[in-house]
């Protein structure tokens, strides 16, 4: 990118000549510097790549998406620039080893400082000391020469100038949090996300349900100017109820979602889908990077992550190619049960929710064990339920599926759970009850009743909750909720274990 400028001087020049030709390669020079800045300044992909060097010794190597993706941020920068309400926001999903928190949290901050050096600048990402990392990186590239040189209006003050935390003379700010983290008092201008949440914690919902409060009602709130400030959120798809799916659910919120798999997804593959449709023509033999994310390195990396692990970071989808846990589409579908007494045994299992706006649910299934060793779930009943309600739904379906039919309750840890099943216990006199006491970890309890599933032994009577019910299972461990999963697990585990026949119940 470099004007090239060279001199032959002769010793015999007098010596204010040679002071002429010095400033005229000095004025040459700055002229360079001043088009190089222009040029970093107009296009954030020319300020990536001339700024590379300063940070990383590798080669670099520039797949397209790179490009998107400074054009993309840069088009959403330049409304804050000239002060004008955003559009969107941005979500974006790639995968790990893409140069995603070098284009995001690295280079763009030191490029919008360079265009705007009053910006106010919060981004986060699961861990305080991974976004200090990112933080500081950036101040690396502020702080190089050519930067300074570049762009001299652009300086650190010496007042505030912490890692987590440093200013321009021009009063901008940099300001770095982990999730859950303190940012009172800080507004920004630009509000950036970078791997919210850990993958090892994804299948936490308290984790995530922490996370998602905390970027919702913390984080979101801290702007110079709502209707200016965009926020980019750049992750690896972890859940179905991630912060991507809590930022694109957002009621109101328009949000331009950029999901870039490793690979182009198989025609009959419904798990995920490239977006923008129309970055799928920039797929190479099916690959994202074919460079970097080869076949050979995707599938060291599958091997390394398992399905789930690969399925997430690598398809941006918690759902594994073959399905989840539940191969759903085994499925034994039937149009009607058998006549009742053809079963060994029927239940229906309760997982309880504590209220009517927790989000969770109650569910209710309806299970049985024929004499020839098939499972069926026959009916699901499922529903956001104050207590009253619960209460009365769950003797409502106990008088609809008759005394002959078991109601089998799980019992919370905890001297509150006792409570909720002694009173839901008395609620069903006169009905058969058994209480279930989850033991270990819910996915190792569904594990059992998936082997019948993925084997083809579980019959599904059709009905109009197949859809949700077969959904839930699909995602199951990393599900927006798990109250059908944890209903079938209790009804399956008192099944296998049961030998009464109906109609001898006693």
């Amino acid at each position: 990118m470099g004007l090239v400028c060279q001199y032959k001087v002769n010793v015999n020049v007098p010596r204010p000549a040679i002071y002429a030709l010095i400033m005229d390669l000095a004025n040459i020079l700055a002229d360079e510097d001043k088009i190089l800045a222009d040029i970093c300044k107009e296009d954030f992909y020319e300020f990536l790549q001339e700024f590379w060097t300063e940070l990383i010794d590798e080669v670099p190597v520039y797949n397209w998406h790179i490009a998107y993706l400074c054009k993309g941020l840069q088009v959403v920068a330049e409304r804050v620039f000239r002060g004008e309400p955003k559009k969107y926001d941005v979500a974006i999903n790639i995968s790990p080893g893409t140069t995603k928190t070098t284009i995001c949290s690295v280079m763009y901050p030191a490029w919008i400082w360079a265009r705007m050096p009053a910006a106010r600048i919060i981004s986060c990402s699961y861990s305080h000391s991974v976004a200090v990392d990112s933080a500081v990186k950036s101040r690396q590239i502020i702080e190089s020469e050519k930067y300074k040189r570049l762009f001299p209006d652009v300086q650190l003050s010496e007042v505030q100038n912490a890692k987590d935390h440093y200013r321009s003379t021009k009063n901008g700010m940099r300001y770095s949090a982990g999730t859950r983290g303190r940012v009172t008092g800080q507004h920004g201008h630009f509000i950036i996300i970078d791997d919210p949440i850990n993958p090892l914690e994804a299948s936490s919902k308290s984790g995530l349900k922490t996370a998602n409060d905390w970027i919702g009602k913390t984080l979101l709130s801290r702007k110079v100017d709502k209707a200016v400030t965009p926020t980019i959120m750049i992750m690896q798809r972890l859940h179905q109820e991630d912060p991507t799916d809590f930022f694109l659910d957002r009621d109101g919120a328009q949000v331009k979602h950029v999901c870039l798999p490793a690979r182009q997804p198989k025609e009959n593959d419904k798990r995920v889908s490239i977006k923008p449709a129309h970055l799928v023509k920039r797929y190479t033999n099916g690959l994202m990077d074919p460079v970097r994310l080869s076949d050979a390195v995707l599938s060291e990396a599958r091997a390394d992550l398992g399905e789930y692990g690969y399925a997430s970071q690598f398809d941006q989808t918690p759902i594994p190619e073959g399905g989840g846990m539940f191969e759903t589409d085994k499925f034994q579908m039937a149009k009607l049960p058998l006549p009742f007494n053809e079963y060994r045994m029927v239940i229906r299992f309760w997982d309880k929710a504590a209220s009517s706006n927790d989000g969770d649910y109650t569910a209710g299934v309806k299970m049985a064990v024929d004499k020839h060793g098939a499972y069926w779930v026959l009916h699901v009943a499922k529903g956001q339920w104050g207590t009253f309600l619960r209460e009365s739904k769950m003797k409502l379906y106990a008088s609809q599926d008759g005394y002959d039919v078991y109601v089998g309750l799980e019992q919370e840890p905890g001297s509150g759970g006792k409570d909720s099943t002694l009173s839901s216990v008395k609620n069903l006199a006169g009905y058969v009850t058994r209480v279930g006491k989850p033991t270990g970890d819910k996915v190792l309890r569904a594990d059992a009743y998936s082997v019948q599933v993925n084997s083809g032994n579980v019959y599904m009577v059709i009905g109009s909750w197949n859809a949700e019910y077969k959904e839930e299972l699909s995602f199951f461990p990393y599900a927006k909720h798990d109250d059908q999963v944890d209903a079938s697990s209790g009804a399956f585990s008192i099944l296998s274990k049961g030998k009464t026949r109906v109609g001898g119940i006693n």
